[in-house]
């Protein structure tokens, strides 16, 4: 089965993968210069705090990308499955994408929540909007 919809769909896979390489491009030099050593019987909120916040800031992306998405993954094979990848949906999912994107830069690069909370908002009406079309196409 092909479907237009399923590349928005691994563009977003791909994506993940870029920030987890981003996550332990900046994590593993600002560990070894810190001489930090992890103690698995301690919280990892205790080691995590010991990094600069613009580290932590990848690593809470990336725990994002684990969270929402994963709702978007599902309602593009489901449409995918109907045969109704294109079109508006097809749009959407490329919106919530971009979107998605988006979060992840601010998030990773000036972190300020106010305007990342305003993307995410956004990207969550979209893919709203995207799993109401799905439910709909069932009816």
């Amino acid at each position: 089965m092909h479907s237009p919809i399923l590349a928005p769909m691994i563009a977003m896979v791909l994506w993940t993968f870029v920030m987890l390489g981003w996550l332990y491009a900046a994590r593993i030099p600002a560990i070894t210069k810190a001489k930090l050593v992890y103690d698995p019987r301690r919280p990892a909120e205790e080691f995590h705090a010991q990094l600069p916040a613009t580290v932590r800031w990848k690593g809470d992306n990336y725990t994002h990308l684990m969270e929402q998405p994963t709702v978007f993954y599902p309602v593009v094979l489901m449409l995918a499955l109907l045969g109704d990848g294109g079109g508006v949906n097809l749009m959407l999912a490329w919106a919530y994408v971009a979107l998605r994107v988006v979060h992840s830069l601010i998030q990773v690069l000036i972190n300020k929540v106010m305007v990342r909370f305003a993307v995410f908002t956004l990207s969550s009406l979209v893919l709203l909007a995207l799993a109401i079309r799905a439910a709909l196409d069932l009816a």
